[in-house]
């Protein structure tokens, strides 16, 4: 009995190895990590904070959400540092840059410090908002590497958990601190860095291996997200109806946080095979020895084989690759292709980006009270999931059946979006 307790003990803690070092769980740490990663929406619920306390202007409040959406959308300095270093780096940046922005912006606006100047009230919000930046290059760019054959879903699934990040933020803050918007400020500072520091050791590039069912596991992931955003629609329309105590926001934040951890289940089941089948060549192997060894030299061998010197990123930086294939951030810097895609996106999202960070003074102009802003914003995160799950899932879906490049997906959805913002 005592031997058959301790082999379970040791298969348990073999199991647990396998989970935690396992590709998977790195995907189900990425979406955690990333569904913490968007403060940035959430600019319209505690911008009034800021403009009535910092006695701001709209015109100063708009500059502040230049620098905010600046700081959000230029991640060529965490590219360059993801090329060099590992991507624990790149989220101990995110992690301390997220932690110094907001925590700054929180004391000016609990006037626990002096009241800042202008401009360095746009550097905190900068630097704050340029953490999100830093968080998808270490935990998106890294899974796409792990992913190459899946990177339109794995982009999808990662920058849907982003799309949503803000309406779960929304329920957890009001399950922490009610309805304070100052403490709104305090808790995006410090949730996003405290999760990066949680998995700085478990996100990392791995071997790429090509699985038969990569593509299912990663649907089972998109399922778990519809669930999870179909729960916050509801149970953000039941709270505009009624009026929840901080208790009742409590149990609401209990479930988001369950379909937060779910994917966990769908990551032990996945990386249950392969430790199955581990244990097993472990057991034949240890009934014939010599098949170890001859084994053990066949994988030195092949590996040998494929060994690639590595080239440096500055040295190819004008060697631009192939269309489709990888390149670096200085190969993508100076390629056309890619400053084609810089201005259309500047030109197609540039609109949205004014309207969601004006959301706040457009409502406070109309007369609707705070709570219904709350919940306006909190929807659009919503239905920003829904936009990043479908572009991601069904350009690849089109790409793979109907060889519809996604460059001419873009346009005709720039086209579209336009003709209804003029309508």
């Amino acid at each position: 009995m005592v031997v058959a307790g301790s082999c379970s003990c040791a298969d348990m803690k073999s199991l647990s190895l396998q989970i935690i070092t396992g590709r998977w769980f790195m995907v189900f740490a990425s979406l955690l990590i990333v569904s913490a990663a968007g403060a940035t929406y959430m600019f319209g619920l505690y911008s009034n904070t800021v403009k009535s306390i910092l006695g701001y202007g709209q015109t100063t409040l708009n500059l502040l959400g230049f620098f905010k959406d600046l700081g959000a959308n230029v991640g060529i300095l965490s590219g360059l540092i993801n090329e060099i270093t590992p991507p624990w780096v790149v989220l101990s940046i995110e992690a301390a840059m997220n932690l110094l922005g907001y925590i700054m912006i929180w004391l000016a606006v609990s006037q626990k410090i002096a009241k800042p100047k202008v401009w360095q009230m746009c550097m905190c919000i900068c630097v704050g908002a340029n953490s999100q930046a830093f968080a998808n290059t270490g935990a998106l760019v890294t899974r796409v590497k792990n992913f190459p054959e899946s990177r339109g879903v794995v982009l999808g699934i990662l920058k849907g958990y982003v799309g949503l990040s803000g309406a779960i933020i929304t329920q957890l803050y009001h399950a922490f601190y009610g309805t304070d918007p100052k403490a709104l400020i305090l808790f995006i500072g410090w949730l996003p860095a405290a999760i990066s520091f949680a998995f700085l050791l478990t996100i990392r590039t791995m071997k790429v291996i090509r699985e038969e069912n990569e593509l299912k596991v990663f649907y089972n992931f998109l399922y778990i997200s519809v669930g999870l955003a179909g729960f916050l629609m509801v149970i953000i329309i039941v709270e505009k109806q009624l009026t929840f105590s901080q208790g009742e926001y409590g149990g609401s934040a209990a479930v988001v946080l369950l379909l937060l951890f779910l994917p966990l289940a769908v990551v032990v089941q996945e990386e249950f095979k392969p430790w199955k089948i581990k244990q097993q060549a472990l057991d034949a192997h240890s009934e014939h020895p010599q098949l170890k060894i001859m084994a053990e030299n066949s994988t030195e061998s092949t590996n040998s084989e494929k060994e690639v010197k590595e080239v440096s990123c500055f040295s190819n930086m004008f060697n631009s690759p192939e269309r489709g294939e990888d390149c670096t951030i200085l190969q993508a810097l100076f390629s056309i292709d890619m400053f084609v895609l810089f201005f259309a996106t500047t030109c197609g999202i540039g609109g949205t980006l004014t309207v969601v960070d004006n959301l706040g003074q457009i409502g406070a102009s109309l007369g609707y009270p705070n709570k219904s802003m709350s919940t306006f914003i909190s929807l659009i995160n919503i239905w920003n999931y829904l936009g990043r799950v479908t572009a991601g899932f069904g350009s690849e879906i089109v790409l793979d059946k109907y060889k519809f490049p996604r460059p001419l997906i873009l346009t005709l959805i720039l086209l579209l979006s336009s003709k209804m913002v003029c309508t």
